[in-house]
């Protein structure tokens, strides 16, 4: 049973749902839960999960919730996944810890895509479904929120070291989100009757002694400066020595690093930038195509005029083509698994290589030596047989590798001095890339000298 993937769509924000209470795991485990579920089944307008996971998937039932919770378990925990078939889609895990640390079951992940909690009505059944695991489950705290926000804001650790912030965890309010239960601890640090005094759209004393806490009708909106305000008023409110315009400021300043940007990018880069951006995550989107559609070509050249050429310095040039060849080869071999195109050695297996090489960030996570020694010449040799056999190019060859052209139309290009120079960082990866390269050959090409503009 094949399930939608959260992260295969990744232009598209998240609902950030992280709940943890306390349960008492002395008690017979289906009674325990069964809030839990009726809460679920009830409230999930729209989204509700049509997989459970447990060893292997199955179509959500009460019986096979049961079943894979039962098969998912060691001494003291055990979990189970929830998913869909069809959009909207779910990535929700819900833990459950037995003594003897403290019982807790935790559920949390994400739900996507955000927009689907555009309409209020929606909105309120969220609201609804938290507040009663709440009222049932003991909280220390729990929040639902935009999860692009949320990484911006640095969450979970808010500027405090990994073993500090797993230590600690939500020891006081460090951010106030679209939806807050604050548990019976965080209100005493606060008090309670300045908590109940909020400026939100909701505030509610839970029987438990914790408090809901909804800064805004939806969530969706939570970038709205109108919502902004909203935010900022709780926080401050709630946290009266921090500034109410600076955390306003904050949060302005994060609704526009999210706000969405036009890719303009250069079009001999355009194929590889549109790749990098469709792969980093949607909070990073518009941060990176603002970067990328600012790229400019690189200030050092890999190419001559033709004039320029270094002459051919070989007396048999046969033995030089065929090692272009073996060298072209050497990458084939290395890449072969992991980007099939490579065999075909055509414009757009130069892409594939740009794309596979930034994603792994190979410059910085290859040995040095081993870039130098093998990478570089066959990445130039390679490419170098691509510009032959798609641009009509002729090699000509030197004793030097690095010194070796290809010649195409009016220019010769210097594809071994190319490589070196892309090898270097993930950056020059964009900076050198070999689609850029190619491209450029291809346009220069097409419209030099006795060429007709295309």
């Amino acid at each position: 049973m094949k399930t939608l993937s959260v992260y295969g769509w990744k232009s598209e924000d998240s609902l950030w749902l992280e709940f943890e209470g306390a349960f008492d795991d002395q008690a017979a485990r289906r009674s325990e839960l069964e809030p839990f579920l009726q809460a679920l089944e009830e409230h999930a307008d729209g989204w509700m999960p049509d997989v459970v996971q447990g060893k292997r998937n199955r179509k959500y039932s009460r019986a096979a919730f049961w079943k894979s919770l039962e098969e998912e378990h060691d001494d003291i925990s055990m979990s189970i996944g929830l998913y869909r078939t069809k959009q909207p889609a779910l990535d929700l895990t819900l833990r459950l810890w037995f003594r003897p640390r403290p019982p807790l079951l935790k559920f949390s992940g994400l739900v996507k895509p955000l927009s689907l909690f555009a309409q209020e009505e929606r909105c309120q059944h969220f609201v609804e479904m938290v507040r009663a695991w709440a009222s049932r489950y003991p909280v220390s705290y729990a929040t639902a929120h935009s999860a692009d926000d949320r990484a911006l804001a640095g969450a979970p650790y808010f500027g405090r070291d990994q073993r500090t912030a797993h230590r600690d965890g939500f020891d006081k309010i460090y951010a106030v989100w679209w939806l807050n239960v604050f548990g019976p601890e965080l209100v005493r640090s606060v008090g309670r009757e300045r908590m109940l005094s909020t400026p939100a759209h909701r505030v509610e004393e839970l029987p438990n002694g914790s408090i809901l806490l909804v800064t805004w009708p939806t969530a969706a909106d939570f970038s709205s400066d109108a919502a902004r305000l909203a935010q900022a008023r709780a926080h401050a409110h709630l946290r009266p020595d921090l500034d109410f315009d600076t955390l306003l400021h904050g949060l302005r300043e994060r609704s526009a690093a999210l706000a969405p940007v036009r890719p303009h990018f250069h079009p001999d880069a355009a194929p590889l930038f549109s790749r990098v951006v469709e792969h980093v995550s949607s909070h990073e989107r518009p941060r990176l195509t603002t970067e990328l559609n600012s790229w400019q070509l690189p200030e050092r050249r890999q190419w001559l005029p033709a004039s320029s050429a270094l002459p051919q310095d070989v007396a048999d040039p046969q033995p030089f083509l065929e090692r272009y060849s073996l060298l072209a080869e050497h990458l084939v071999a290395m890449l072969h698994i992991e980007v099939p195109s490579v065999r075909q050695a055509t414009p757009e297996s130069l892409t594939d290589i740009d794309f596979f090489f930034w994603r792994e960030d190979v410059p910085d996570t290859r040995s040095r030596e081993g870039l130098d020694k093998l990478a570089v010449p066959a990445v130039g040799a390679y490419l170098g047989q691509v510009l032959v056999h798609h641009l009509d190019g002729q090699w000509i060859p030197r004793d030097k590798l690095m010194e070796n052209q290809v010649l195409v139309g009016d220019r010769v290009w210097l594809p071994f001095i190319r490589a070196w120079h892309y090898l270097r960082s993930r950056q020059s990866l964009l900076d050198f890339s070999l689609t850029q390269a190619f491209r450029e050959a291809e346009r220069h090409r097409a419209t030099g000298p006795g060429n007709p503009p295309p």
